[in-house]
C-alpha cells in the first residue's frame, strides 16, 4: 500500500471520540492490503489447486495471504487469539476475550476460475460479538471497513474514505446470490414471491454483504450449512453498521461469533430492511 494511503489511515473513524477499535481497524486493512499483492501475484500465474479434505480449493494465494496477515496481526496484537481458514483451530481462541477471524482468500472457486469476485476477510471479535470488520476486494482495488458505532464506510484505490448506506428499497428488489452455492430452497424462496425481485444476480464471496451495505444490492438468502465464521463475520457488521440486517433464520436471530462449531449451519440472510425478508 502506498505511504499516501497509508498516511489516509491514520484517522479512519469520523467520531469526535476517539473509535476504540481505530487502532485494531487501522492495522486490518493495511494487513489486507499487504495481502493484496501476494494474492494478486499468485493470480496471474499458472497456479497449483489443491483440494482440502472438506473438497473445497486451496492455492499458494491462500496460504501466503493467511500468513502475511496473521505475522502483522499477531505482531501488533499479541494477546489476541486467530480463527482462520487456512490455520488448524486449536480452540485456544475460546479462552480469548479477541480474536481475529479470517478468510485470506473468500471465494477460492471464483480465484480459480478467475472471474476476479473474490474477497479478503478480517473481523475483530470481542468475546461473541464482531466489532470490527474488513472486506478488500483485490480485483477492484476497494476495501469496505466498518467497527461498532461508527457507520461502515469504503476506499477505492486508496482515496479518500466514503461512507455507504443501504438502499431504501421496499419493492424492485436486487437480490444477489452465491456464484457456486445456489440450492434448491434458496431457489424456491425467490419462485415464491417473483413479484418482490426486479433482478437476481450471482455474485461471489462476500462481495454480497458489500454490495448491499453500499445500496448496489437489496437481499440475499444463504440457506445451506456450508459457511464458516470466516465468511461471515467482517461482513456482518459492515452490512449492519451500514444499515442492513443479517440474520440467522427460522428465528430471525443475530449471529454470534467465536463458537466452538465454527459453521453456520442454519444459514443466514443478509437484506437491507428486515421487512424485505420472506423466508
Amino acid at each position: 500500500m502506498k505511504m499516501e494511503s497509508l498516511m489516509r489511515l491514520t484517522n479512519i473513524s469520523n467520531n469526535k471520540e476517539k473509535n476504540m477499535y481505530e487502532k485494531e481497524l487501522k492495522k486490518m486493512i493495511e494487513a489486507a492490503k499487504k495481502a493484496q499483492e501476494w494474492i494478486l501475484d499468485v493470480y496471474h500465474t499458472d497456479f497449483e489447486v489443491i483440494t482440502k479434505e472438506d473438497n473445497s480449493p486451496v492455492t499458494n494465494a491462500d496460504k501466503g495471504a493467511d500468513k502475511i496477515i496473521r505475522d502483522m496481526l499477531s505482531k501488533a496484537f499479541p494477546d489476541y487469539g486467530f480463527l482462520t481458514e487456512e490455520s488448524k483451530d486449536t480452540k485456544e481462541r475460546l479462552t480469548k476475550e479477541y480474536i481475529f477471524v479470517i478468510d485470506p482468500v473468500d471465494g477460492t472457486k471464483e480465484f480459480v476460475s478467475r472471474n476476479g469476485q473474490f474477497t479478503t476477510n478480517i473481523a475483530l471479535v470481542h468475546k461473541h460479538e464482531v466489532v470490527a470488520g474488513v472486506i478488500n476486494i483485490p480485483m477492484l482495488d476497494i476495501v469496505y471497513f466498518a467497527s461498532k458505532g461508527d457507520g461502515a464506510y469504503k476506499l477505492k484505490n486508496g482515496g479518500e474514505k466514503i461512507k455507504i448506506h443501504v438502499s431504501d428499497r421496499t419493492e424492485n428488489l436486487r437480490a444477489v446470490r452465491s456464484c457456486s452455492f445456489f440450492n434448491e430452497k434458496e431457489k424456491s424462496i425467490y419462485e415464491k414471491h417473483p413479484e418482490l425481485y426486479a433482478s437476481i444476480n450471482p455474485l461471489g464471496a462476500a462481495m454480497k454483504f458489500c454490495f448491499i451495505a453500499d445500496g448496489q444490492a437489496d437481499i440475499s438468502y444463504r440457506c445451506s450449512a456450508g459457511t464458516k465464521e470466516w465468511d461471515v463475520a467482517a461482513g456482518d457488521i459492515i452490512l449492519t453498521e451500514a444499515g442492513g440486517v443479517m440474520l440467522v433464520p427460522p428465528e430471525m436471530k443475530e449471529m454470534t461469533y467465536n463458537r466452538e462449531d465454527v459453521y453456520n449451519r442454519q444459514g443466514y440472510v443478509t437484506a437491507n430492511k428486515k421487512e424485505n425478508i420472506h423466508y
